[in-house]
């Protein structure tokens, strides 16, 4: 082989189209489309279920169909025989070694968290639990082995309703009681606060149970090879399902690799260590063989945790004026038949939230946990942030309908001024930033508040059959679950930081590994983004890498609006990192100080001279490693981990006008403004697209979605044709605007979107709605508001 020019190697490098000039325009605030939907909207993915291997055979669970009962017997030896079935299970068979899914957020000293086996082995506590399984050469004669197996159950007494629940004579789910924990915070004197009290609003909310329906449903695929095991799952959480896939089986965490590859939606319904997850490991490790399991729409209605499940009793003391005197709280919330990973931790996610924006003297907060034999619940999309804001904002709602004020101005008089950031809330988190007059403002005059209320006051005045509502929602979150500190503190089991690296490649391309896991968010584009314009490299010219523990080996992963403001946060400290390492290249190629240098447009140059060296031509220089400084290792690839200070606190105001007919009691939403202000925004059409998601799900709640469960425990929602989720149709066209206050938690400003819709949308619905019926003595509505449901409470109050 002929010699290699180096020189001529790096020139040649640096002039073809390898390197690509960047645009010169900031990344940052770009409407970038984005990397990731040529491949998913043309179809070219890699979900879970598209994946196969050698020898693939598929597994499927026989479900309990009783809520409550004692298991007899079970024999699988019916399905042996039959056509292409392998194995088949009972939960005894994988007693020894199943271990109990985890919950990982204690929340006091005396909670009570039971066993949770993936496979029940001798009672269930859920319409839908695992009793068996069989594992076949395709999945529908798998599915068919399953009337093959026998199971004999003793019926035991269904617990649903959570105020019986906790009555002593109720029949129990576990031996240990119904309780699983009580919690109480308190700040201020709240004796004081209600003590002659002019005005004390005294209310209850349901917050219905939700079954959260991502577009792709779970899958599992796991596959041995020796020693070692790789689970590819549908999952929010790959880096945290490796560790607890460990602790639970006991295989060593470092023979365990899992891949969450295309996934096709959460919200948070895949932040979770399953029990299919589990048991996949375990038929892969017993058999030999890859084996996968895919949900069905009715399945997984029955057995992907569900969400919300409150019930809210809220006080409110105010002065004659509408000011704030003090607030309590007295939650009841559904846990369901186990405690999952964060179950317990959901309600106390809005503990700190319920006084919201808001300004006050006192504050106490009390929740207990109460099982149930229903599905368990956990986090879906806000997790505790949106029961919260819609407590406080129904609540400040029937302020104003008190003291006979318009209901933004009951808010304007409590809530924080601009000028008063950062700010220590009554319940001790501090808002570093926001403009909550501003955002008001802005979302009024697209809304055309004013206008919309003479229009409303002219159809009382003809008493139009079709009245027009109202709703008002302004809103604060906490984002960027994170501060490993305050999780800490908290009990979580886990820290919240995230982690990040930043590879140059000899040719100038950039690989960004992160730890975050997307299903849906866009991090590939937002990460080119933020990569670009930090190292003064091409958009085109960085790729995201994540997903996979063995290529991302750190990471916390996506849930509670932290991708970006931790997880991009680390990419851009370890871009940082990147150029004090080509700093120090650049000096010495360039015999200079490093201190001569500036950095711009993705060259260090010497300060007054034409001398420059490109990052890309650095990348090559460190490759080659022929003239590095004393010490300097071969490479500029940094990595970076960050653990914010503090949450974030994106806030905003959203306004919905809604068309309420009295003689039937249908709802149709006329206009929807929302002003969010999350901070510096990284990507415009991303930060609409997940507003425009979230304001659908929130709505989705305020009218449409809701699980139900009869007096046996049996689910009543098992299909899309009694589960109601709107569509398209159902949704007007949204109008959607921005503000923006830098968040001070982290160097990007950025605040987090992911969730705020969902979390301002469904409190603006439903205050709409009542609005319409006010003058009727309407002063609630269960929801979903339905028709139904807002046709009776007009013939409840007598219209």
């Amino acid at each position: 082989m002929s010699e290699i020019d180096v020189g001529v190697v790096a020139e040649q490098i640096a002039e073809s189209d390898q390197i690509s000039e960047p645009s010169g325009a900031p990344e940052l605030g770009r409407p970038r489309r984005r990397k990731e939907d040529g491949r998913l909207l043309t179809g070219r993915t890699r979900w879970t279920d598209n994946l196969s291997r050698p020898g693939l055979l598929y597994v499927t669970f026989l479900r309990s169909p009783m809520a409550h009962a004692r298991i007899t017997r079970v024999d699988v030896s019916g399905a042996i025989g039959l056509p292409g079935v392998v194995a088949a299970f009972s939960g005894r068979d994988f007693a020894d070694e199943q271990g109990s899914l985890p919950c990982g957020w204690p929340v006091s000293e005396d909670i009570v968290i039971p066993d949770h086996p993936p496979m029940a082995v001798s009672e269930v506590r859920y319409v839908g639990e695992a009793v068996a399984c069989v594992v076949a050469t395709d999945r529908y004669r798998a599915a068919d082995a399953l009337e093959a197996i026998d199971v004999e159950y003793e019926p035991l007494p269904a617990v649903v309703d959570m105020r019986e629940a906790l009555s002593p004579d109720s029949p129990k789910v576990h031996p240990e009681g119904n309780k699983a924990f009580s919690v109480k915070i308190e700040s201020g004197d709240v004796e004081a606060a209600f003590r002659d009290a002019p005005v004390v609003i005294d209310r209850t909310y349901v917050q219905q149970r939700l079954i959260p329906t991502a577009m792709e449903p779970r899958a599992v695929m796991a596959e041995t090879d020796g020693d070692s095991y790789t689970v590819w799952s549908a999952t929010q959480i790959p880096h945290i399902l490796r560790v607890m896939l460990a602790v639970i089986t006991g295989i060593p965490e470092h023979k365990i690799r899992v891949i969450a590859p295309d996934v096709g939606g959460g919200f948070g319904s895949k932040l979770q260590v399953t029990a299919e997850e589990v048991l996949c490991l375990l038929l892969a490790r017993r058999l030999g063989k890859p084996v996968k399991w895919t949900e069905s729409r009715s399945e997984g209605n029955m057995t992907v945790h569900h969400g919300r499940d409150q019930i809210q009793h809220v006080r409110l003391a105010a002065d004659a004026d509408g000011r704030i005197r003090g607030l309590r709280v007295d939650l009841l919330a559904d846990m369901g038949a186990y405690l999952m990973l964060v179950t317990p931790g959901v309600p106390l996610l809005g503990a700190a939230l319920f006084n919201a924006i808001y300004k006050m003297d006192a504050y106490e907060f009390g929740c207990t946990g109460v099982f149930t034999t229903k599905m368990p619940t956990d986090a879906y999309r806000g997790a505790g942030r949106p029961e919260a804001t819609f407590a406080i904002e129904r609540t400040m709602d029937e302020l104003a309908a008190e003291l006979g004020l318009d209901p933004m101005e009951v808010r304007r008089r409590n809530w924080i001024r601009h000028d008063e950031f950062p700010y220590t809330t009554v319940s001790g988190l501090t808002y570093d930033s926001g403009n909550y007059e501003a955002a008001t403002d802005r979302a009024m005059a697209l809304f055309g508040y004013d206008k919309l209320r003479a229009e409303q006051a002219d159809r009382r005045d003809r008493g139009d059959p079709v009245q027009l509502g109202i709703g008002v929602s302004t809103y604060t979150e906490m984002c960027g679950l994170a501060p490993s500190r305050l999780l800490g503190e908290a009990r979580y089991a886990v820290g919240g930081w995230e982690h990040g690296s930043v590879r140059m490649l000899p040719t100038g391309k950039v690989e960004v590994i992160t730890g975050t896991s997307p299903h849906g968010q866009g991090h590939v584009t937002s990460w080119s983004q933020i990569v670009s314009d930090a190292l003064g490299v091409p958009f085109d010219d960085v790729t995201v890498l994540h997903g996979d523990t063995a290529v991302a080996h750190k990471g916390m992963d996506t849930y509670g609006s932290r991708s970006l403001v931790v997880g991009g946060v680390a990419v851009l400290k370890a871009c940082e990192k990147v150029k004090e390492k080509a700093r120090r290249l650049a000096a010495h190629l360039l015999e200079c100080s490093p201190d001569d240098l500036e950095f711009h447009a993705g060259a260090f140059q010497v300060k007054g001279t034409e001398q420059r060296k490109t990052i890309q031509e650095l990348a090559y220089a460190a490759f080659t490693a022929h003239d590095l400084p004393e010490g300097a290792e071969a490479r500029l690839d940094s990595d970076a981990t960050f653990d914010p200070e503090n949450y974030s606190f994106p806030h905003g105001t959203h306004l919905c006008a809604v068309e309420v007919d009295t003689e039937t009691g249908m709802v149709k939403i006329r206009s929807y403004v929302a002003v969010d202000d999350v901070g510096r925004v990284v990507n415009p059409l991303i930060v609409e697209g997940q507003v425009h998601g979230g304001i659908a799900q929130g709505v989705a709640q305020a009218l449409f979605e809701e699980a139900v469960y009869d007096a046996d425990g049996n689910l009543l929602t098992t299909t899309m044709a009694d589960y109601l989720l709107p569509s398209a149709a159902d949704l007007p066209a949204f109008v959607t605007d921005r503000t923006e206050t830098p968040a001070t938690s982290n160097p990007l400003g950025v605040k987090g979107v992911g969730e705020a819709g969902t979390i301002a949308s469904t409190p603006a619905v439903v205050n709409a709605v009542v609005d319409a019926l006010r003058p009727f003595g309407v002063a609630d509505v269960r929801m979903p508001c339905t028709p139904e449901r807002v046709w009776r409470a007009l013939e409840g109050a007598g219209r």
